[in-house]
C-alpha cells in the first residue's frame, strides 16, 4: 500500500526528486554494511530533502535510518540516504519505499543503480530480488562480481579530478580541461559491447583527435568510435559511452 503522511500530499514533491536512485554505494553509518541496505536519493533543494527524509521516516516502520545531507554537492543537489536491515524482505521493502515516492514526487516510473555499476534498472521486483543481497555472504559475492561494473573501480586510474554518475550520465572533471559528459549506453565483456555497438570503427582524421582529447582528460584508457558511440576498454571490460558536452 502506498502511504503518504499528513504534512505531505501526492505531487507535493514534484520535479525535486531524480529518478535514478543507488543501492548499496554509499556505507551504512548504524552498522556492517553485510547487514544493512543503504538506499541514496538525489534531491534538488534542502527543504525537498528534508521533507522526503521525514516522509520515509514517518511512513515505514522497517526503515532503521533516514538522514538527509547537511550541505549540498557542487551540482547545488542533496542527497537522502535511508537504511534497512539486509533480510529475505528487503526487495519488497525498497518496493513499497520506491510506491510511495513515486507518488510524492509525481514520477511515472524509477530506476536503481546497484552498487556503483554503470547500468540501471527498473525497479521491478524481479529486479530487485535478482540485483540486492539478503545476506553477508550474497553481498559479498555481488560487491566482488561489480568491481569491473563499477564506474570507481573502472576508472581507478583516471586523469579525472572528480568523476560523477548522475541518472543515466557520467561525468569527468579535469582542472584545466573542464568537464567532458557522456551518456552511459552499456557496460559489459569487451567481446559483448563491441558484439552490441553495430557499424565500424571511425578512422577519421577529427574523431581520433576527438579520441587524443579524452585521453588526455581521462587517461590512458584504450577508446574506439563507432557511430557516435564511444567505446573504454579495461581489462577484458568496456563501458560504452555517447558524448553530451
Amino acid at each position: 500500500m502506498t502511504k503518504l503522511n499528513e504534512t505531505l500530499r501526492a505531487g507535493d514533491l514534484r520535479n525535486t526528486i531524480k529518478k535514478v536512485f543507488s543501492i548499496d554505494s554509499h556505507k551504512s553509518k548504524i552498522g556492517d554494511d553485510s547487514s544493512i541496505v543503504v538506499l541514496n536519493f538525489v534531491v534538488d533543494t534542502k527543504d525537498a530533502a528534508d521533507d522526503l527524509e521525514n516522509f520515509i521516516e514517518m511512513g515505514y516502520d522497517f526503515v532503521l535510518d533516514a538522514d538527509s545531507s547537511a550541505g549540498e554537492t557542487d551540482e547545488g543537489l542533496y542527497s537522502v540516504f535511508v537504511e534497512l536491515e539486509r533480510t529475505r524482505h528487503s526487495s519488497e521493502q525498497i518496493l513499497e519505499i520506491i510506491e510511495g515516492i513515486k507518488k510524492l514526487a509525481s514520477l511515472d516510473d524509477m530506476r536503481f543503480r546497484y552498487f556503483k555499476s554503470f547500468k540501471s534498472y527498473d525497479t521491478s521486483l524481479e529486479n530487485l530480488e535478482l540485483m540486492v543481497p539478503i545476506n553477508k555472504k550474497e553481498y559479498e559475492s555481488a560487491t566482488e562480481k561489480n568491481r569491473l561494473d563499477n564506474f570507481s573501480e573502472f576508472f581507478s586510474n583516471s586523469y579525472a579530478d572528480e568523476i560523477k554518475l548522475l541518472d543515466e550520465s557520467i561525468s569527468f572533471k579535469r582542472t584545466y580541461s573542464g568537464t567532458v559528459i557522456f551518456d552511459v549506453v552499456n557496460s559489459g565483456s569487451k567481446k559483448d559491447i563491441y558484439d552490441s555497438i553495430k557499424g565500424p570503427i571511425v578512422l577519421e582524421t577529427k574523431n581520433m583527435a576527438e579520441v587524443m582529447f579524452l585521453t588526455k582528460v581521462i587517461g590512458n584508457y584504450s577508446i574506439n568510435k563507432i557511430g557516435d558511440t564511444f567505446i573504454f576498454e579495461n581489462n577484458g571490460w568496456a563501458v560504452a559511452l555517447k558524448r553530451k558536452a
